[in-house]
């Protein structure tokens, strides 16, 4: 946790949603938009953005955060309803992601380990509910209290099932082919819930590998790249900063393309305090429940350019890659990368008013569409 996360600023930056159906339609909304990512990210396919392998593992993750999110519905399926005094409610960052903060997704972890004895103290999902029919027959009365335990036991069950987004992934490594009898190249890919933005954040580094044993199968190396990479994965670093560390404390491992995918923010007129134009964007539209939202996608791309070799020791020579920077106007030194892409997902109403008033800082954002029928078009 940062210093960020104080009384004080969760006050401000953090709301709980304490209305039922405020917060059911909240997660519904995030239904809908990690809905669309699939569609969103086979057009940038279509278009030679992404390739399949990058839309499968892109893929994987959205699907792993939508289960997040249908599991925190379930647990706060309640919200608003007369359960217990201990009860709390859903915490989102208002100004800067539209995402539930950190700390839930820390606590959910902490759920997850003690999920088997939850659900082995509870009654089951039968008796819960033939419970329920004879409180509302028999005694005439809301099973509210039944009804806030179900939601409880199939929250647990959701966290053992698994295949959620957690506050940390581990990298994963994906052969991509034998470049030689001694050289080999990987995919690399990982995922955080960053604490400093409230954001899922999902890395792709493409590497090659001159071991002696392959990095998967490595019991010395792979440990130790995947608790490196772990350590840097902060929103506040830049790519150069995260590739040059990891090529010079693996000799052997050679990243030749590291991209970061940031998932979001999420604008909403009704749960986000948001400014600037995507705030008179999403007035002016007026869109119906929904339709009125607009979610925030960013890919920065650091590529190898060069090797060079340097001195190693008394008498070894080994590889350091030189990365290319974005050429223009300098900004490869302040960004880090060699390119930077950022897009924009927003139903059909809102892009209408968005494409009318032409705000200056929107104009090299790409933008996605999504219309009524769920169909996406992408627009310069």
């Amino acid at each position: 946790m940062t210093e960020r996360v104080t009384g004080e600023d969760l006050s401000r930056d953090h709301a709980g949603l304490t209305e039922t159906f405020e917060a059911r339609r909240y997660f519904r909304k995030f239904e809908t938009i990690t809905g669309h990512l699939a569609r969103v990210a086979a057009v940038m396919e279509d278009e030679g953005a992404l390739t399949r392998l990058d839309v499968k593992v892109l893929g994987g993750y959205v699907g792993r955060i939508a289960g997040t999110f249908r599991a925190l519905s379930l647990k706060y399926l309640m919200t608003g309803r007369d359960v217990g005094a201990f009860f709390g409610s859903v915490a989102i960052d208002r100004t800067d992601s539209g995402f539930p903060v950190f700390r839930e997704l820390l606590t959910m972890a902490n759920d997850a380990q003690q999920a088997e004895r939850h659900l082995a103290g509870m009654m089951s999902a039968e008796a819960l509910r033939d419970e329920m029919v004879r409180q509302i027959v028999g005694d005439l009365a809301i099973p509210t209290k039944l009804q806030f335990s179900m939601s409880q036991r199939l929250y647990y069950e959701a966290l053992e099932r698994g295949g959620l987004f957690w506050a940390q992934n581990d990298p994963e490594a994906r052969w991509l082919g034998d470049m030689g009898p001694d050289r080999r190249k990987y995919l690399l890919h990982w995922a955080v819930y960053d604490s400093q933005v409230n954001l899922p954040t999902i890395y792709l580094m493409e590497i090659e590998d001159s071991g002696g044993r392959g990095l998967p199968v490595d019991d010395r190396r792979w440990p130790e790249a995947q608790a490196h990479l772990m350590a840097q994965s902060l929103a506040g670093l830049k790519l150069l900063t995260i590739a040059q560390g990891f090529d010079r404390d693996f000799d052997d491992l050679h990243p030749k393309r590291l991209r970061r995918f940031h998932v979001g923010p999420m604008y909403s007129a009704g749960y986000t305090l948001q400014t600037g134009p995507i705030h008179d964007v999403l007035e002016e539209a007026r869109a119906p429940e929904g339709q009125d939202w607009a979610l925030a996608w960013t890919e920065e791309r650091l590529d190898s350019d060069r090797v060079e070799m340097e001195k190693s020791g008394w008498f070894g020579r080994v590889e350091r890659e030189i990365f290319a920077l974005d050429p223009f106007a300098g900004r490869g030194v302040e960004t880090g990368a060699t390119a930077t892409q950022r897009s924009i997902i927003m139903p059909a109403r809102p892009y209408q008013v968005l494409a009318e008033k032409r705000p200056p800082g929107f104009r090299e954002v790409r933008k996605f569409v999504v219309s009524r029928s769920g169909q996406v078009v992408s627009y310069r």
